[in-house]
Parts: C-alpha cells; sequence; structure tokens
C-alpha cells in the first residue's frame, strides 16, 4: 500500500481501534512508517505560511505501537528487547552512526548526518550535514534543519499525544549550545545561536533585550537570535524569587560564510557553548 492512499484507514483506526486487526489498517500504518523513515513523509513541514502538522501522520506512529509486538533485537554483544526496530543501512545513506548512538526505525537521517554517541526517536526528521552530539536526544517527531549543531548533552523534546501539540522545529544552521533543552513544540528559527543551558518551554519568556526597550516573544526564537539563559524575579506567597527566562542579547549577522558567523557571534558575544 502506498502512504497517499493511508489516510483515511489511518482516521478511522484512530477512532475505531477494533479496525488494527484488520491487515488493511495494519499495511497503511506500516507504508507510513516506512515513508518516515525514507524522509518522503514528515510529521510537520515548511509551508508559505509557515510550519504546517500532518496530525494523520501522528497518529500513524502512535497506533504503529500497539500493533508491534516486543522482540529482541541484537547488536553485536548488544541486546535489547524492544517493539521498534533499529535504523539499518547507514551506509547506503551516507550517514556516520559513532557507537553507542542509536535510531530507530521511522526516523529519517539524511546525507551527511553525523550521530556521536545519541538517540533519535521514531518520526524525528534530520536535515543534512547536521551533527547530533555526544548524549543530545532528538525527541518523536522533532524536526531538525539541515547543517544544525545539536551540542552535547542538548535535549531536544519528543510529541505524540495529544495529537493537536505540534512538535519542536530547529530550522536550518542553528546551533544549538551544550545542554540545552527545547521542548513543548518550540520552534527556533535559522541560523539562531542558543548558548549553553538555555532552557525554551511554550511558556518561557523569551525577551530581546538589544533596544532601548525588551521585546518579548513565547514559543518562538527569531532567525538569527543570539541566545542565553537569564532570570525573571516573581512575587510568591513566601516572597521574591527568580523563575528562568532566555534573553535574546544579539543577532548573527547575516554571512555566505556561516561558520565565520558563529563564531563571530559567539566571539562577540562571549556566549557559553
Amino acid at each position: 500500500m502506498h502512504y497517499q492512499s493511508a489516510q483515511p484507514l489511518i482516521e478511522a483506526a484512530w477512532e475505531d481501534r477494533s479496525l488494527l486487526s484488520q491487515s488493511e489498517t495494519r499495511l497503511a500504518i506500516e507504508s507510513v512508517i516506512e515513508a518516515l523513515d525514507s524522509g518522503i513523509l514528515r510529521v510537520a513541514e515548511p509551508s508559505e505560511r509557515g510550519w504546517r502538522v500532518n496530525d494523520w501522520v501522528k497518529k500513524a506512529v502512535i497506533l504503529y505501537f500497539p500493533i508491534r509486538s516486543m522482540e529482541t533485537l541484537e547488536a553485536g554483544p548488544l541486546e535489547f528487547h524492544d517493539k521498534m526496530a533499529l535504523k539499518r543501512n547507514y551506509a547506503d545513506l551516507n550517514v556516520r552512526v559513532v557507537p553507542h548512538a542509536v535510531a530507530r526505525y521511522g526516523a529519517y537521517l539524511a546525507p551527511g548526518v553525523i550521530l556521536m554517541p545519541s538517540y533519535v526517536n521514531i518520526g524525528a526528521y534530520v536535515g543534512a550535514n547536521t551533527m547530533v552530539d555526544t548524549w543530545a536526544t532528538v525527541g518523536s517527531c522533532a524536526q531538525i534543519g539541515a547543517n544544525v549543531h545539536l551540542s552535547g548533552g542538548v535535549g531536544i523534546g519528543g510529541v505524540l499525544e495529544p495529537v493537536q501539540a505540534a512538535p519542536v522545529i530547529v530550522e536550518d544552521g542553528c546551533f544549538i549550545g551544550s545542554r540545552c533543552i527545547v521542548v513543548e513544540g518550540v520552534r527556533v528559527e535559522r541560523e539562531a545561536v542558543l548558548g549553553a543551558n538555555v532552557v525554551l518551554t511554550a511558556s518561557t519568556r523569551i525577551i530581546d533585550v538589544t533596544g532601548s526597550e525588551p521585546i518579548e516573544y513565547k514559543g518562538v526564537v527569531p532567525a538569527r537570535s543570539v541566545v542565553i539563559p537569564g532570570s525573571l524575579p516573581k512575587e510568591f506567597g513566601a516572597g521574591t524569587y527568580h523563575v528562568p527566562c532566555a534573553l535574546i542579547i544579539g543577532q548573527r549577522k547575516a554571512s555566505t560564510d556561516l561558520k565565520t558567523s558563529l563564531n563571530d557571534a559567539l566571539r562577540h558575544y562571549d556566549v557559553a557553548v
């Protein structure tokens, strides 16, 4: 079955799980996971009006779990016991995978991707020439662009349910510093730089402090922003305490040589990565 004809069957099974016992429904789900694995279908994709989330594809990922059985997987001396197969054929995909990196079947890795010991979950998309550094994680359905660097220990959150929830999106050319956490559908626009330990959730206040008056964002980091962790005072019953925020302290200059531009931004703003 081709994935393009799978949507009505998946929508029907979402409403009536008894349909999962039918071979036609199972084939429809499997065709979608295969399309995700090869990168011809995505959970979310850029459009003229921004990003479009394909909710029915997320439904297929969720429905894939109950139609799978637990099995023992072996990779050399390593043993796993899970419902999901591991991604394979990295040489054919032109992807470098350093032990003990793991990607699940149903995650797309574009040519030139490098996985240091890290983890990429089902439904995720990782663009060409992106580095997923040591102990970084790319959660379910997260969308990572091309030429991105996810530094050591970065946590890119996954999302499956609720189906309407948007996945985390990191656009092309971004640099995400060590131990950053990006979750709850936050979008980091192209070529932005997050300094070490920045935490972004849907409710995190992202404040541009470069002008005479602060400009506040939530859920999105504007393109080419340079961001560091910050804090804000907040009144509680027990007193005043500081809560985390993120501060935009400058802009990464547009340049045809993005690596030079990145290095200049890090040096100029003295950003820890």
